[in-house]
């Protein structure tokens, strides 16, 4: 894939934090970027760099080869940001907003009014295209809010979490929106707290803490890489006669918790230890009604890497 944006070992101070540090990857074309981390991590200072509302200290971003310190206003003419604050004009119209903004791209006559039309749709805002942004639900705000930053077709759309406070259907609407951008050539780099956001739309992950990257790759590689235990779930029947030290003698298991009517077993994963885990309980005469299993989840990796502590 050709690399769009390269970033490399960029670096940010404020005062006498270091808030960035060689931090360095490529966005590439047609790929859904997620950039996750903590609260502190660096990702949004990262994007405001490479939105050009901030310089780095260290380090360059790359676009199509070249140096955007050189180029800004070109570089920002390619690119559609999706602000984690909202940013439209209340008192207009959503048709009015998206003129604005497509404008300023340099979008005139029928090709303006065409993008206009085009971003409305993608929204699903055609029948409100009238009305003030000032009577619009918080989640339709979220979608006139993208729509104003891709009507001019950009290649690469950067997205800061904009999927805040809104409803479920709103959620599911932009999700499938951003799957339709890239069906349609654009590249997008996404920032978000919610993880089946990512499960859903990410082709590539970036995981970053204390302003440095910790991890990348697919959602499936950064699953298999960090993660190292298989979660069994029995549901039983007369789980009385059996003993958590009878699960422990079978090698790989790590943790083992008999409930009244539940087995919960962590095992190493890769060790196929499931036969050996049911003979256990056929041995005590517990019955097993069902089995369920759960690989690793992407939150389970990001806790992993990142640590439980809450950190602001």
């Amino acid at each position: 894939m050709e690399t769009i944006l390269a970033v490399k070992d960029l670096s940010k101070r404020f005062k006498q934090k270091t808030v960035l540090k060689n931090v360095s990857f490529t966005v590439n074309q047609g790929e859904i970027l997620c950039l996750l981390g903590p609260n502190g991590a660096g990702k949004s200072t990262t994007i405001n760099i490479l939105t050009g509302m901030l310089g780095h200290d260290g380090g360059e971003v790359r676009y199509h080869g070249q140096n955007i310190c050189g180029q800004l206003k070109a570089y920002k003419q390619h690119l559609g940001v999706v602000p984690q604050d909202i940013a439209l004009y209340e008192e207009l119209s959503a048709e009015r907003n998206l003129h604005f903004f497509a404008a300023l791209y340099g979008l005139r006559g029928q090709a303006l009014d065409h993008a206009v039309d085009e971003a409305l749709a993608l929204a699903g805002l055609e029948d409100r295209r009238h009305d003030a942004v000032k009577t619009f639900s918080g989640g339709m705000k979220r979608r006139l809010n993208i729509a104003c930053a891709i009507a001019h077709h950009p290649e690469l759309v950067i997205m800061d979490e904009p999927t805040v406070g809104i409803d479920p259907q709103s959620r599911n609407h932009i999700l499938d929106s951003i799957r339709t951008l890239r069906e349609g050539g654009m590249t997008v780099l996404y920032t978000t707290h919610y993880m089946e956001e990512v499960e859903a739309i990410s082709t590539r992950i970036i995981i970053m803490d204390h302003g440095e990257i910790i991890a990348e790759g697919t959602k499936e590689s950064l699953k298999q890489a960090y993660q190292d235990e298989t979660h069994y779930t029995l549901t039983v029947a007369r789980a009385e006669a059996l003993q958590v030290e009878d699960l422990y003698r079978i090698e790989g298991v790590k943790t083992a918790q008999v409930g009244e009517d539940t087995v919960e077993i962590a095992s190493l994963r890769g060790m196929a230890n499931l036969d050996r885990i049911i003979a256990a309980l056929y041995q005590k005469n517990v019955e097993i009604k069902n089995i369920t299993s759960e690989e690793a989840s992407l939150e389970t990796v990001f806790l992993k890497l990142t640590g439980r502590t809450l950190r602001d």
